[in-house]
């Protein structure tokens, strides 16, 4: 069962990434193409949830390899669902804007960050197990 504290967790890495938005709207995204600020801005996410979701695990370490792929599946359906779900009906974007995002054939590096979630308590609870702290 997954405990509210990874909700909470899911919550920070939702304002992360929103702030990180905001870092791509007000800077970078201003001097480059929209692509390039788009895959930018992805790999600083995956780096600033790196960081989060390291503090997460080494706080509350999962018990077993098993639920930590439950945490990281738990996170990445979270967010799936939320950038459908408020992407769609609060900001008014179309679905077809919203799935061109998966396209990584286009450029679009969106599932990497959504792999990267799923895997990431993995691999940081690999690293505490094995004195990697």
């Amino acid at each position: 069962m997954i405990k509210i504290r990874y909700l909470v967790a899911w919550l920070v890495l939702l304002a992360v990434a929103m702030l990180n938005g905001a870092l791509r709207e007000f800077t970078f995204g201003k001097y480059v193409s929209e692509l390039a600020a788009h895959q930018l801005s992805c790999l600083i996410g995956i780096l600033l949830f790196a960081v989060v979701i390291r503090q997460y695990v080494r706080l509350w370490p999962p018990v077993s390899a098993q639920q930590a792929w439950h945490i990281g599946l738990f996170w990445m359906v979270l967010t799936v669902v939320f950038e459908f779900l408020f992407f769609h009906y609060v900001a008014g974007h179309p679905w077809q804007v919203l799935l061109a995002n998966y396209d990584m054939s286009a450029g679009r590096l969106w599932p990497l960050i959504l792999i990267w979630v799923a895997v990431a308590p993995y691999v940081f609870s690999r690293f505490s197990r094995q004195g990697g702290r």
